[in-house]
């Protein structure tokens, strides 16, 4: 008689870990333990401030693992911060074209990133990058609605597998001042990898194809590459329009 027993589960136990500091922000982490070190030596009062200096500067360049969901028709949030506005709006410009979206509004989630989030940017969707358009700009509060078409920017078109196109924009704020991709036009990506991060405190921008519902709230707090944003048919989140 064939055993009733079942086989035993393969378990592997995770621990905590501090993030590593991402290689974007080595030098600055660098500069700050400099001037630690040299401000202690001049006047020892300068000494732990400084000290609390470097350790902000390496956690805001910090760049923990994530775990992204699988699942065909999902498309997970590329930032960490907080959904300060979900609305319907015209596609821009920038993110048109035969490499671009539709024409016609979608529903644009924005997550505004403070000086304490981690500011590693990640693909909404696995795909091919089909469009990379920075555009120069100003440098207003992010949180406002016109910084969207004001400030300082990068447009990012990704192209599923199954041929949806989902548009996000990396947009500086009032301390940042360097937009950094890590990706181009052709390249492969798998869904929340690595394509860019925002110095020093931002928003991303994510356009959601038109038969994508939201699947976040007002208020709410995102993680990249690991909550989801939005998802091919279903329900949408109360309160949430479409």
């Amino acid at each position: 008689m064939a055993s009733l027993e079942k086989p035993p589960v393969a378990t592997t136990n995770v621990k905590w870990r501090f993030p590593a500091v991402h290689s974007e922000g080595h030098k600055f982490v660098a500069i700050a333990a400099g001037l630690t070190l040299v401000g202690g030596l001049i006047w020892s009062v300068l000494f732990w401030p400084l000290v609390g200096l470097t350790i902000w500067v390496a956690a805001f360049f910090r760049d923990p693992i994530r775990t992204t969901p699988q699942g065909e028709g999902l498309i997970v949030a590329p930032a960490d911060g907080l959904i300060t506005m979900i609305e319907r709006v015209p596609v821009p410009r920038e993110l048109d074209g035969p490499n671009g979206l539709p024409g016609g509004p979608l529903v644009r989630v924005s997550i505004f990133m403070s000086v304490f989030d981690v500011h590693i940017n990640r693909t909404p969707i696995a795909g091919t990058v089909r469009q990379v358009v920075y555009v120069s700009g100003k440098f207003l509060n992010a949180d406002l609605d016109k910084a969207s078409d004001e400030n300082e920017r990068q447009y990012f078109v990704v192209e599923g597998h199954d041929g949806r196109r989902v548009g996000f924009t990396q947009i500086a704020g009032l301390v940042a001042r360097r937009i950094l991709g890590f990706v181009k036009p052709g390249d492969i990506v798998a869904a929340g990898q690595r394509i860019g991060l925002i110095r020093f405190g931002s928003r991303v921008d994510v356009y959601l194809p038109e038969d994508h519902v939201c699947q976040v709230a007002l208020g709410q707090r995102s993680i990249a590459g690991e909550t989801v944003l939005a998802r091919k048919g279903g329900t949408s989140v109360a309160g949430v329009a479409q």
